[in-house]
């Protein structure tokens, strides 16, 4: 996951306020056979101390984007041995497991990104990065051993099973570049799911899930303002930088910009009337850019829903269209170098319940809101091509200060989140397979 950092002090206040949320409930009936999910909890449960090995096995020997070649290895060897299709190097090192139950039924795909950071920081737990300069500060390790996990559960009860379910271990999620390295090396001429899912941890405490249909993050992006060079351009300029940040409609003064607000139970992501969703900001600091043909404005919008991101550019064209600077206008647009997760609003709403139903109300719950601080992950361009969910997991257990929150130097897990991650989306491929 790309995001800018936070503080640990900001991470513990979201946790703490964390647990006021009123939860929200999904209840429906499941229709796989009733036995079945008590069959991946103890199945989880035999398996749970080998994931833990497995996991601080990774976060030992973390590898940079690009650079996965003994994680990829080692995961190619783990779903070997339980009997999988495995194909390996796609879009560099990645690695496809294929779990086919040999009887017609849905195709599902579940995604795990590999990578690590760059990091000089020495962390926080006994078993260190042996890796000078790299740790796992993101989760990944944790990503790639909840989708291990799932396997082993699934396979275990094979049996019971229909259809076809892939495994997609992806390379170099942090530069952005692993997903649409997989897709343009044939990831869809190996496999052809209906639906794809993913998981990100989150500080949010161990135990508890969440997400939501459409964008889960706000949408960023660069916007690009580009007018003809003339005597004129320090008017334009100034004209131009008014204009967009006149889109913001969130004021100075706000909660909004006090992160510890997000978790808040009156005003934060779990409350329908939060203050984090129909918004958009605008980064004060423009970049301009002049050539001997032009010249150009530009920088960082943020928004919460589709909607209002597809509307800004248009509007804009419009005002300046009934300026005085018309004529000079050459285009506006948006650079896309940070997709935007989009899940399928159905797909979202069904998984939800499925997992409410099993698992609890209070341990499922929705966000309302977008996440507002300029973070991505390009599984959102699996989504492009299939209907597809990401979810956020928790991690945290703040009573040992064990702080979830990805991409700070004292990042760390309570590692029940592994035995959570496995029975839940365990649960849900088998809830999604069985329709």
């Amino acid at each position: 996951m790309i995001s800018n950092k936070k503080t640990i002090k900001i991470a513990l206040s979201l946790t703490i306020n964390f647990l006021f949320f009123g939860l929200v409930s999904f209840g429906q009936n499941t229709t796989a056979k009733p036995f079945i999910h008590s069959n991946v909890q103890e199945r989880t449960n035999q398996i749970f101390d080998s994931l833990v090995k497995i996991r601080r096995d990774f976060h030992s020997y973390p590898e940079l984007s690009g650079k996965e070649k003994i994680t990829s290895e080692k995961i190619t060897k783990y779903l070997l041995g339980l009997g999988l299709e495995v194909h390996s190097n796609i879009g560099g090192y990645g690695v496809i497991g294929v779990l086919r139950t040999n009887k017609k039924g849905k195709r599902i795909a579940w995604r795990a990104d590999i990578d690590a950071l760059a990091s000089d920081s020495l962390g926080v737990t006994d078993f260190r990065s042996q890796n000078k300069g790299v740790r796992h500060i993101c989760g990944h390790d944790v990503h790639i051993t909840i989708a291990l996990g799932i396997v082993d559960v699934l396979v275990s009860q094979k049996k019971y099973l229909t259809g076809t379910i892939y495994f997609v271990f992806q390379p170099a999620e942090e530069n952005l570049s692993g997903a649409k390295a997989m897709i343009d090396d044939g990831l869809f001429d190996i496999i052809n799911p209906e639906e794809i899912y993913a998981l990100h941890i989150t500080p949010m405490p161990t135990g508890l899930m969440s997400t939501k249909p459409n964008w889960v993050f706000a949408g960023y992006k660069s916007l690009k303002v580009s007018f003809k060079n003339s005597n004129e351009n320090d008017s334009i300029v100034s004209y131009t930088q008014k204009l967009m940040l006149s889109l913001k409609n969130i004021k100075s003064e706000s909660k909004f910009w006090d992160n510890r607000n997000l978790l808040d139970p009156n005003i934060g992501l779990a409350n329908p009337n939060t203050i984090y969703k129909n918004f958009t900001t605008v980064n004060q600091d423009f970049k301009i850019t002049e050539t001997d043909q032009q010249v150009s404005i530009s920088t960082f919008i943020s928004s919460s829903n589709e909607v209002i991101m597809d509307s800004i550019t248009s509007a804009l064209k419009e005002r300046i269209g009934s300026s005085k600077y018309s004529k000079k206008l050459i285009n506006v647009s948006y650079n896309d170098e940070f997709p935007t997760i989009n899940n399928n609003k159905d797909l979202t709403i069904k998984t939800m319940r499925s997992l409410s139903n099993i698992y609890g109300n209070e341990n499922v719950f929705s966000l309302y809101g977008a996440i507002p601080d300029g973070r991505s992950d390009d599984f959102a361009l699996f989504q492009k091509q299939i209907p597809g969910v990401y979810f956020l997991l928790g991690g945290s257990n703040f009573e040992k200060g064990l702080i979830s929150m990805p991409h700070t130097p004292n990042f760390a897990i309570d590692e029940s989140c592994l035995k959570t991650g496995v029975n839940f989306f365990s649960s849900m491929i088998i809830e999604r397979l069985s329709k």
